[in-house]
């Protein structure tokens, strides 16, 4: 009776601390947290770990970005957003986060690849995003229409023409111009 009970003790820690640690994987939404830690600290490496292989064409182009006009990403900082309870599905999960004073509400994709909850920032998982965000909006249909267009797109054919145009736009004169045209909008 006693190696009963114990052997029942034992399996029932071992249950417990599975289900806490996500069944063998990290929990989605502690996932989704440290992807934003690590886009605060534009840690390349930690990003990439915490993303599906599906990612890699979408972060470089991310990437690129950064590197060409210099975001911002405090966006990103986990003291300014309420990160809910994963919603889980089988091998996918659905992660609602809002800014803190805020009532919008998105939900990021992930998905279990090797065991382990990833952050989905692939084309299809971004516009799936978008399309559950249009729900229940007057232009929800028709941005639901142009993403399943887009969906088709390649994006290594749009991601070749944004290095093309970007090699030849100088940032920092096109700064300077703006701000000319703005002040001498001003004097006028």
């Amino acid at each position: 009776m006693k190696k009963l009970l114990l052997a029942t003790v034992i399996v029932a820690s071992v249950c417990i601390i599975g289900c806490k640690n996500g069944g063998g994987g990290e929990n989605p939404s502690t996932v989704l947290s440290e992807f934003f830690d690590a886009m605060i600290k534009n840690d390349k490496v930690k990003i990439k770990d915490l993303t599906t292989a599906e990612s890699a064409s979408m972060l470089s182009m991310m990437e690129m970005g950064m590197e060409k006009g210099g975001k911002d990403m405090n966006k990103f900082d986990n003291n300014k957003m309420e990160i809910g309870t994963a919603v889980i599905d089988g091998d996918k999960a659905k992660v609602p986060v809002k800014e803190k004073g805020k009532s919008e509400t998105v939900n990021f994709l992930m998905k279990k690849e090797g065991g382990k909850w990833k952050v989905a920032f692939d084309k299809a998982s971004i516009m799936e995003m978008a399309t559950d965000k249009m729900k229940g909006t007057n232009i929800g249909d028709s941005l639901t229409s142009a993403m399943g267009k887009l969906k088709s797109a390649n994006i290594d054919s749009i991601k070749d023409e944004v290095n093309k145009a970007m090699k030849d736009v100088d940032l920092d004169e096109l700064k300077n111009k703006v701000k000319n045209s703005l002040e001498e909008s001003k004097q006028k």
